[in-house]
């Protein structure tokens, strides 16, 4: 899930979902208002933390990686 503005200016949470590998699906809802948008991400994360979902993993890269 991610909070991004459109090209209007207006905010949008972008819900992707899917297997790994496959294109997947997307829902996009556009609010007048980043507050909304904020609002309802938050409800839904709730909701999906309570379902037993958790956020991915970070995976740092090392600096020292890029010889």
């Amino acid at each position: 899930m991610s909070i991004e503005p459109n090209l209007f200016g207006d905010a949008c949470l972008i819900r992707r979902w899917g297997r790994i590998g496959a294109r997947g699906q997307r829902r996009e809802h556009h609010f007048t208002r980043e507050e909304e948008a904020v609002r309802l991400f938050l409800q839904l994360l709730r909701k999906r933390r309570s379902r037993g979902y958790r956020p991915k993993p970070h995976i740092r890269q090392d600096a020292s990686g890029d010889r």
